[in-house]
Formats: structure tokens, C-alpha cells, sequence
């Protein structure tokens, strides 16, 4: 890449969606549900992913607290809840098919969906895409 080129163009960061410094992103749904998962630039820092640790449906989420895991062929981090609340459902696809995160982070890779405990206090810790895509571009250098 040139120099002064924009890194965050390689990295799909779709707009409506609210994303951590840790590389989650949250989606506010119509039902008030937030579906969750990892971005675009975490799966590719990951490389492949062979296994996924999912919290548990009725598991709480702390804001910030680890609610499962990624493991790759390079390493195994930590999935961190961009929100606070109650896990009420899990990507059980993921067990049998972990790749679905590197080919679809945003739609197929989504990792749990929470009842938020309070989604207005909690989205004023994350990101909107301009911020993130600026936040990727600091990480790249």
C-alpha cells in the first residue's frame, strides 16, 4: 500500500451499524434486540477461524466483559459485548461452520443477539462508521 493511501478501504465497515475500540460491531434491530458481532478488520487480523466460543442464551453480558472467544490459526482472542444485557440467542452455525465469520462478518458471521439493558446508556461508548473507519486508519499505521 502507498504511502498516505486509506487503509480503512480495504475493511468493509458498513454504515448503521455501532462498532467498539476492540473491533465489535452492534446492530440495533426493529424488534430492540442488538445483534452482535466481530468486523471485517478483526477477522482479517484473525486470519482463518477454525473454532468460536459462544456465550450461553440467558447468559448476562456486561458492556465490555468477554462473552466468548475466536480462535485462528494465529491465535485465540477474546469476543467483548459492545453491549450490556441478557443473551437471548446464539449463531449455533458457527460451531460446525467458523469460516462464516471470515466470509460474512456483518450478516451470516453474527456471533449473539442481546436484550440490551439500557442500548441509549451503552451507545454512547461506541463508534458510528466515520469514527471506526478513523480508528482502523490509527490502527493500520
Amino acid at each position: 500500500m502507498e504511502e498516505g493511501e486509506n487503509m480503512s478501504e480495504e475493511y468493509k465497515i458498513p454504515e448503521g451499524l455501532y462498532y467498539t475500540e476492540d473491533h465489535e460491531w452492534a446492530r440495533l434491530e426493529s424488534d430492540g434486540t442488538v445483534t452482535v458481532g466481530v468486523t471485517d478488520y478483526a477477522q482479517k487480523q484473525l486470519h482463518e477461524i477454525v473454532y468460536v466460543e459462544l456465550p450461553g442464551v440467558g447468559d448476562d453480558a456486561e458492556l465490555g466483559a468477554v462473552i466468548g472467544a475466536l480462535e485462528s490459526v494465529k491465535a485465540v482472542s477474546d469476543m467483548n459485548s459492545p453491549v450490556g444485557g441478557s443473551v437471548t440467542e446464539v449463531n449455533e452455525d458457527l460451531l460446525d461452520s467458523p469460516e462464516l465469520i471470515n466470509e460474512s462478518p456483518y450478516r451470516e458471521g453474527w456471533i449473539a443477539k442481546l436484550e440490551p439493558s439500557d442500548w441509549e446508556e451503552d451507545k454512547v461508548h461506541l463508534m458510528d462508521a466515520g469514527a471506526y473507519r478513523k480508528h482502523v486508519a490509527e490502527q493500520a499505521h
